[in-house]
C-alpha cells in the first residue's frame, strides 16, 4: 500500500530531523510546539498546515520541498 503524503512528511522530518543531530525536543522547542505532537508529526499521526510545515522547514534548514517530497 503506497505512503500517504503525512507519513512521507514525517518519514522526512525524522530523517533530516536525525541528521541535523537534534532530539524531538530541541525542535519542539525551536518551534514553540509540544514534543508529543513532533511525534504525532514523525508517525504519519497528524496532518499539519502548510504554516506549520513552513516553520518546520525553517527551523531545520531545508526547503518545504524537500521536506514534503
Amino acid at each position: 500500500m503506497p505512503k500517504t503524503a503525512t507519513q512521507r512528511l514525517g518519514e522526512n522530518l525524522r530523517q533530516i530531523r536525525k541528521e541535523k543531530g537534534m532530539t524531538q525536543l530541541e525542535l519542539g522547542k525551536k518551534l514553540k510546539l509540544d514534543v508529543g505532537y513532533i511525534s504525532y508529526l514523525e508517525n504519519g499521526k497528524k496532518n499539519p498546515t502548510v504554516m506549520t510545515i513552513e516553520k518546520i522547514a525553517k527551523a531545520l534548514g531545508v526547503s518545504v520541498s524537500e521536506l514534503t517530497k
